[in-house]
């Protein structure tokens, strides 16, 4: 019985790696007879599932015009060799976040045309080399935040002909990273977001601006973007965007009191940053790991576009030195500058006699005396009588340790009792 089952495995294997699905057509790109790269079209409307035979060492895989809605979780499990896969032009309405698994060397993703309203951005870790991604002619609305979380490798990005109104700040981050965040020279990105009812906001504002620039990071496929502007007639909902509205925008900057502040310890410090930006910027402090900083923060916009914060450290502790950020963001994007605190100074000794601690009773009492000082050794010579009467006791000390001189010690005589007449 388990020879049976064995060869039915072994053939199943077989019919996966060989076998080409029913309405699908199988060919080898770049030569014939197996030589080259093994290309697998399907393209029959009457198809509503993908197919699970595709042979095992399909490279580029292509779905398109068929009448399926849904991609299932690990749905191209078994094609660990694929590098293309296009799944455009279907009634695609869902993918599950799972749907992408063990296709590790994919490099091409498009899901062009389709009825996606959303799309799981964090299914992306699953295709760790992907570097193309079209989601052209699809219903996102809107883009999360998060996104740009999964997004740093991907180099061609399509989101024209969706019905997108605005764009996170994290991803303009992503795309245009500030100077100091800068480590190596920056990857250039292709984006298509043309062909969508943006909202006159700077996000949008500054992506179109930082592209006219001749080493921008970023090419858009189309510079003609139009937006809907709140409260307009049915005329205006299509209007382009305007250098009016470029100019009004711009990134924070972040100037900071001062750069480095040194502070004895137990005093009392403030630091300072001012930001510039359109719309004004909110201005947050955050400490060495990134935990926000939950001190006295006071804050003031003196003016549109100028905005001031504050904090006070009281009591200063060894605990509180380190480095500081200023963070200032807006609509526009997002800019920090540091501020580095250093605590000088020594514990008074009052406080350091009340940390010491008291030796107890128990641990004197079991303390061991101290070694004393020998004394010199006295010896006494009694000289008694034979009806035990003491006549005379002589008491002569033990001289000292002689030195190199020689000295002599005489011993007084003893004197001889006297007999009875």
């Amino acid at each position: 019985m388990y020879r049976l089952l064995l060869v039915q495995m072994l053939h199943c294997c077989f019919l996966v790696a060989h076998s080409c699905p029913t309405l699908c057509t199988c060919v080898y790109l770049g030569g014939s007879n197996g030589t080259g790269l093994r290309s697998v079209l399907c393209s029959e409307p009457r198809m509503s599932a993908i197919p699970l035979n595709a042979p095992a060492d399909t490279v580029k895989f292509r779905l398109e015009k068929t009448s399926i809605s849904r991609v299932p979780r690990a749905a191209f499990f078994y094609l660990s060799e694929l590098q293309f896969l296009w799944l455009t032009y279907n009634s695609i309405t869902t993918i599950h976040p799972s749907s992408f698994l063990n296709l590790k060397v994919l490099r091409e993703l498009r899901l062009d045309g389709n009825l996606l309203s959303a799309f799981p951005w964090e299914g992306l870790r699953d295709m760790p080399r992907l570097r193309t991604l079209g989601l052209h002619n699809n219903r996102l609305s809107s883009l999360p935040a998060h996104a740009a979380l999964f997004l740093p490798n991907v180099t061609y990005l399509d989101l024209s002909s969706n019905r997108l109104t605005t764009l996170p700040s994290e991803l303009l981050d992503l795309w245009f990273p500030p100077p100091a965040q800068l480590t190596g020279p920056t990857q250039r990105r292709v984006l298509g977001v043309h062909d969508n009812m943006w909202q006159c906001d700077c996000q949008i504002s500054m992506l179109l601006a930082q592209s006219k620039y001749q080493e921008s990071p970023v090419v858009l496929m189309d510079q003609l973007l139009t937006c809907s502007r709140s409260g307009g007639t049915a005329d205006q909902l299509g209007a382009p965007l305007t250098e009016a509205d470029l100019s009004r925008c711009q990134r924070p900057s972040v100037q900071p009191s001062a750069t480095r502040v040194t502070s004895p310890l137990g005093s009392n410090v403030m630091l300072r940053c001012d930001a510039t930006g359109y719309p004004t910027p909110v201005l947050t402090w955050t400490k060495a790991a990134g935990a926000s900083m939950y001190n006295t923060v006071l804050q003031e916009s003196p003016r549109v576009g100028i905005r001031w914060s504050i904090i006070n450290l009281n009591g200063l502790s060894y605990k509180d030195a380190g480095e500081y950020r200023c963070q200032a963001r807006n609509m526009a994007g997002t800019a920090e500058a540091p501020i580095r605190l250093r605590v000088v100074g020594v514990v008074p000794p009052s406080i350091k006699s009340k940390t010491r601690k008291a030796p107890s009773r128990s641990s004197t009492s079991n303390r061991k005396p101290l070694p004393q000082k020998p004394k010199r050794a006295q010896n006494i010579t009694s000289i008694s009588t034979s009806k035990k009467k003491t006549l005379l006791n002589l008491k002569y000390v033990t001289p000292p340790t002689p030195t190199n001189k020689t000295q002599s010690i005489k011993m007084a005589p003893v004197p001889i009792p006297l007999k009875k007449m």
